[in-house]
Parts: C-alpha cells; structure tokens; sequence
C-alpha cells in the first residue's frame, strides 16, 4: 500500500544484528529504524524499508527524445519524461544536481500513479515514457508498475540511468525497460571513486548484462571532463573495450561538460576535445559516435555503417533528413541500421519542451 510513508519497498533483507540491509544497489545500505540509505528515498521505517518516493516526481515534460539522448530509437518523436528525487551516486559535476541531492520531499510536487502517467502520455501523443531527471533504478518498485501500464498502450520505456544496480533490482528493472541510454562516466575506477563515489565494475557488469542478456536497446553517454576523463589512452580504453565488449553498432553520446555543482572551477569541454574523441572512437570501430552539447554537424549524424550514406541528418533535436526504408535500411545498400525505427518514418516533434501536470 501506498501512503504518507510511501511504499514497501523490495530488495532487503534482515541481518543478524537487527539492521535491514538494501540490496538495490552495490552500497548495500544497512539500515537501523529511521535511518536512510545514501540514495535518501529508501529508508527503514521499524521492521521494513519503505520507498519514499512512490507515486511521488519531481516533474513532467514532454520532450524530443533525441535529448534523452538517443539517436537510433524513434527519431522525431516526443517522450514523456519524469523523475522523482535522490541518486545513489555522489557525481560531483551533476547536471541535475538539484533534483538528484535534494533532501526535501516538499520538491516531490507531483502525485500520480503509474496508470495516469500512461494516459497522459497516451494522450499527448507520446510513443515513449523516459524514467530520467534523477536516476530511476533507485524508484525501481515505482518504474517497473509505471511500465507495465504504459506497456499496456503500447508506449515504449526508456531509462537513462548511470547503471549503478545490481542482483534481483537490476534483472527486473531492465526487464520492464525498452531502450537505455547508460552513462559511461569515465573508464577508470579512480574516477568513479573519487569523482562518484562509486564503482566502475559495476557499470560494465550492467552493460555486459543489457546488451547480451536482455532486449534492451542500448545506447552510451560519456560526458567528457577536461583534465579529469579526456585523455587519450583513457579514451581508447574505453572505446576498445564498448567494440570488444558491446560490439560496435552501440551508439556513443560524447558530450561536453559546462562548470556545475562541486565542479565550478573546471573549464568547459573545448569542441576540439569532442571532435578528437569521436574520431578516436571512430578509429577504434564504433560505427555510431554523436556529440552533444555543442554545435557540431558531423556529429549529429547518423551514417550507414555499411556504405557511408548519411540516414538521419539533425539539426540539434530537429530532425531534417531522414533516408532509411522501411525496413530500417540504407536504401543505398541494404544494411539494416541497429535501433528502434518505425516503418512509417520520422516524427515531427522537433525542439519543443513542454512542461505538464499529471494528478
């Protein structure tokens, strides 16, 4: 049941010595009575762990999907998007440092249960729900009942999650999802230590598990850092290890960094160390490498990795040329371009942001 408190949530046992361990996520929390855990929304409430956010976002928006990002899932199309509070990563050049660090439920401004969520979308056209703002596999209990009622329209579910879960929660999270878009945030375990607070090893464990054990398209971020997760042998690395790991038709946001949060004093990212990582990634054999958060044509642009023609051309979240057939095709030479397209085309969509109230 659903109240004040929230709700029940799953993903904890009892120990020995009383507490309540969670096992959401590779923190494993251990809980005594009126204690949370380091995400905040999940705490132990006398003899269960509650989710406290259940029912409860911090806002809804209808947006192009291309922001969330993804390029290879419905282009042109709108998404719903919504998030609740609270993050079980420290990341100290959050974007959304607001929402995920908030310790004030009085932020949670909007109530609505999974079945108005999917009216609502259903009812603005949407072809897609995006569980975003804050990391959702935290809401795990909330997302998966969220999905099922928008499975039920037929509406996709995207998660944009740093990939921090593990065990029970992991499997059925990312059984209740469609796409995903994971943030990579860097490729070497000093960082997520020290600039997260979590685990790199983690991340990868998920991403091996999306992309060879479950349906779930996937598509990568990495927010490049100067001086921090943007050299070369570091890039590399990574690259070398998506293409042996992953394959090379997962598509590689790289985005640019701007001074937020606990990293005011690091410049913003230089287009130039964009346009050297996507040809470092290109080198390495990834098919399809984006750049965001500048303005960079070439790297807005979806190729055939067969013959080279371009598909998908984009002018930030517009999208201005779309060449693939109905299959899904280069219609040039026939290789079929990996992702979620509908044989009907494009959307038209475009830049609009659309803020809405659901309950």
């Amino acid at each position: 049941m659903t109240d004040a408190r929230g709700r029940r949530a799953a993903y904890w046992h009892t120990l020995g010595d009383g507490r309540i361990q969670c096992d959401l996520c590779p923190r494993e929390c251990r809980l005594h009575d009126g204690q949370r855990g380091f995400c905040f929304v999940r705490a132990r409430e006398r003899e269960e762990l509650i989710l406290t956010t259940y029912g409860r976002s911090s806002g809804f928006c209808i947006d192009p999907i291309e922001k969330k990002p993804l390029a290879h899932v419905l282009p042109g199309t709108s998404v719903l998007s919504f998030g609740t509070a609270g993050c079980n990563l420290g990341c100290r050049f959050c974007q959304n440092w607001d929402i995920s660090t908030s310790r004030e439920q009085d932020r949670l401004t909007d109530a609505a249960a999974p079945e108005a969520i999917a009216h609502a979308a259903a009812d603005w056209g949407c072809r897609s729900v995006a569980y975003t703002y804050n990391d959702p596999v935290i809401f795990t209990e909330y997302a998966v009942a969220v999905a099922a009622a928008c499975r039920a329209r037929g509406l996709l579910n995207i998660a944009v999650t740093a990939g921090y879960v593990q065990g029970a929660a992991r499997t059925d999270f990312f059984a209740a999802m469609d796409a995903a878009n994971v943030d990579l945030k860097a490729f070497t375990e000093e960082f997520y230590a020290t600039v997260t607070g979590g685990r790199l090893r983690v991340v990868l464990d998920t991403l091996v598990h999306l992309v060879h054990e479950t349906p779930v398209w996937t598509e990568l971020t990495t927010l490049l850092i100067p001086g921090r997760n943007d050299s070369d042998a570091e890039l590399r690395a990574m690259f070398g290890w998506v293409v042996a790991e992953l394959g090379p038709d997962i598509p590689h946001h790289l985005s640019a960094f701007h001074p937020d949060h606990r990293m005011r004093e690091v410049p913003p990212t230089p287009l130039a160390t964009l346009v050297r990582a996507r040809d470092l990634a290109l080198e390495a054999g990834l098919h399809h490498v984006y750049t965001g958060n500048v303005a960079h044509p070439d790297g807005e642009v979806t190729s055939c990795a067969g013959c080279g023609m371009p598909l998908i051309e984009r002018d930030r979240y517009l999208v201005r040329a779309y060449r693939l057939t109905a299959a899904g095709a280069c219609p040039r030479c026939g290789t079929i371009l990996p992702g979620r397209f509908d044989p009907a085309g494009a959307g038209d969509f475009g830049r609009r942001r659309i803020p809405i109230r659901i309950g």
